[in-house]
């Protein structure tokens, strides 16, 4: 395939616009989570470089939640560009319509959003996997641990001289089963074993019943129920594991496998993992969205306009496809349908914006 020159120029320069537009978008994000990670430190003594360091771990996921925004601004300022400079008419006496402009506009996004879906994300879950690890440093429970792996759920406590290990098989809701707690101290001696059929999570006060207790020298005592405090409760330990975007495709997938072994609801994830693959068309969207608005609303020549417009438009946007993801995870709607509806309604506003696209 030979790439004609006149659509080597529309990609040069739509790419131009958008990494300008992302770096001035990283820019604000940083600035932005710079102040928070500041306001974060005000109660700790650390060096001066954590919030900076916290700051640049954090940015890129940020800029990621951004791009559908800074897709539709690209395609705007591209257009303005294009139209200062006469280039629009210059193309269309060429016989380059507004359709083929906006043909290698759509496949440029898809092609950009794919590689960010694919390197950017991979990249940007990773920092944010650094910043959690970093921050829970100097969170006031970061003697707690709790992960979700193929062989169930486990917990790490700290109180005091005493270390609980407590292992779960099943974990749903309120409820966890199969559970072995191993008591010790920081010396890892004189250890107990508590084994429960079940218990109920739903406060931190945890009742675990039909319990055997096995003391360091092999004794067994048996119990109906009886009663362990814990730092976690059923809730807490479900936003343990909400923090999806320091997970990586890959990883989504494995997590979504140890949830399904232990009971645990795969809703979120599942979720998390259809907006990532629902990026590049809804980049594209954005794009289809951002061209078709300034060729039917010729007013719009400034880029403060520019900027005034599509923040409003992405707004819109946003809560629809929020609200749209909120009956999914409540199950009112389909997971699938709950996050490709907003872009099927959005497809259907462009498709009927670009009939007789040409005559603008």
């Amino acid at each position: 395939m030979i790439i004609k020159k006149y659509q080597k120029y529309i990609v040069s320069t739509y790419f131009y616009h958008f990494i300008i537009v992302s770096v001035i978008f990283l820019s604000l994000g940083f600035i932005l989570n710079f102040f928070e990670e500041l306001k974060f430190f005000d109660n700790h003594e650390v060096d001066a470089y954590y919030p900076f360091l916290l700051a640049l771990l954090n940015t890129p996921t940020v800029l990621f939640e951004l791009f559908p925004f800074i897709f539709l601004i690209t395609t705007k300022f591209f257009y303005i560009y294009l139209n200062d400079k006469n280039e629009i008419e210059i193309l269309k006496n060429n016989g380059i319509n507004y359709f083929k402009i906006l043909s290698i506009l759509s496949a440029a996004s898809i092609l950009i959003g794919i590689i960010i879906l694919v390197f950017y994300y991979t990249f940007s879950s990773s920092l944010k996997s650094h910043y959690y690890n970093l921050k829970n440093n100097f969170s006031d429970q970061n003697e707690y641990l709790a992960v979700v792996n193929e062989t169930g759920l486990w917990i790490k406590e700290e109180f005091d001289e005493t270390i609980n290990i407590i292992h779960a098989k099943k974990f749903k809701d309120n409820l966890i089963e199969k559970i072995t707690i191993t008591q010790t101290d920081t010396r890892f001696k004189m250890p107990n074993t508590i084994v429960a059929e079940s218990a109920d999570i739903s406060t931190k006060l945890w009742t675990l019943k039909n319990v055997k207790i096995i003391n360091s020298k092999g004794e067994n005592n048996k119990f109906s129920n009886i009663q362990y405090q814990s730092s976690f409760d059923g809730e807490i330990i479900a936003n343990l594991f909400s923090n999806l975007n320091s997970l990586n495709l890959y990883q989504l997938y494995e997590l979504s496998e140890n949830y399904t072994k232990i009971g645990y609801s795969t809703t979120n994830v599942m979720i998390h993992l259809n907006k990532l693959y629902s990026m590049p068309i809804f980049f594209l969207l954005m794009t289809i969205l951002g061209f078709l608005i300034m060729i039917k609303f010729k007013f719009i020549k400034t880029k403060f306009f520019t900027i005034v417009i599509g923040v409003f438009i992405s707004v819109m946007v946003y809560y629809i496809n929020y609200f749209s993801s909120i009956f999914g995870e409540n199950e009112t709607l389909p997971i699938g349908l709950s996050i490709w509806l907003p872009h099927i309604i959005l497809l259907l506003i462009c498709s009927l914006s670009m009939v007789r696209i040409n005559e603008y």
